[in-house]
């Protein structure tokens, strides 16, 4: 069996131990150099609001010794994930883009961008 080529993650849950492992799996990805997109949709959007409070279970994991939400999704970024933010889910959560972090690099898109990211030797997961 052969590696994927890419990793494309749709991480539409706003559950906090999906997203994290989530995170975990993409930061994995990228830092052994796979190109990684994540699409950001339904209520996971809300983590990406300037100021969004991190729920208790992040500060348990962080007493642990393991990364954090905070660490993963920066570390998403600095290894070039690209990150979607699905502008359908920004309307139904009613959040303006104007309210999204500005200190990581987010592109507001939608379904067929992400679709037209993909690739065919790639492996596409649904969190």
């Amino acid at each position: 069996m052969s590696a994927i080529e890419k990793l494309s993650l749709v991480i539409h849950s706003g559950d906090f131990s999906r997203v994290h492992y989530a995170l975990v799996m993409a930061s994995a990805a990228a830092a052994i150099g796979k190109p990684v997109t994540i699409l950001f949709a339904g209520t996971s959007v809300r983590l990406l609001v300037k100021g969004h409070v991190k729920p208790d279970d992040d500060h348990r994991i962080k007493a642990l010794r393991v990364a954090g939400f905070e660490e993963l999704l920066l570390a998403c970024n600095d290894l070039g994930a690209r990150l979607l933010v699905c502008e359908t889910a920004l309307a139904l959560c009613e959040i303006k883009p104007a309210q999204l972090r500005e200190d990581i690099s987010l592109e507001i898109a939608g379904a067929v961008t992400f679709l037209n990211d993909t690739s065919s030797g790639g492996g596409l997961v649904f969190v």
